[in-house]
């Protein structure tokens, strides 16, 4: 039998996702990356996007809000302040999220206004992208 990998999302309220996985993708600082059994270890900070969890044929999206990934002995984890299944999400919700901040953005604002909505929108987009699992 191959080798899986002990992968956990958590957040500092809950574990969002817990199960062996065969491969796990997620949005970096300097771009996508993937691991799979027997990486070496690393540790990689994390930008706003989707973590893509592979299980045989199933794939499973969780919207992260930045963070930190750990790899180490097939064992991996995420430390986020918030993760949400892509199962889970409330895509109107996110839809609406989006437009008030395509909105803000479109406004003439300061510069720390603009920051705050480009994060806002790429929440947003993170969530809505897990829910209909794109990566």
């Amino acid at each position: 039998m191959a080798p899986k990998i002990k992968f956990k999302v958590v957040t500092h309220e809950k574990v969002v996702f817990d199960s062996e996985v065969d491969a796990i993708y997620a949005p970096g600082t300097e771009g996508r990356f993937g691991v799979l059994p027997n990486h070496i270890p690393c540790i990689y900070p994390l930008k706003v996007g989707v973590t893509k969890a592979i299980n045989g044929d199933k794939e499973t999206c969780i919207s992260t809000m930045g963070g930190i990934f750990r790899f180490s002995n097939n064992e991996a984890a995420i430390l986020t302040d918030v993760a949400e299944m892509g199962c889970d999400i409330d895509v109107m919700r996110a839809n609406a999220a989006k437009e008030r901040a395509e909105k803000r953005l479109a406004g003439k604002q300061s510069d720390i206004e603009i920051l705050r909505a480009q994060l806002a929108l790429s929440k947003a987009i993170a969530r809505i992208n897990a829910s209909e699992k794109r990566f």
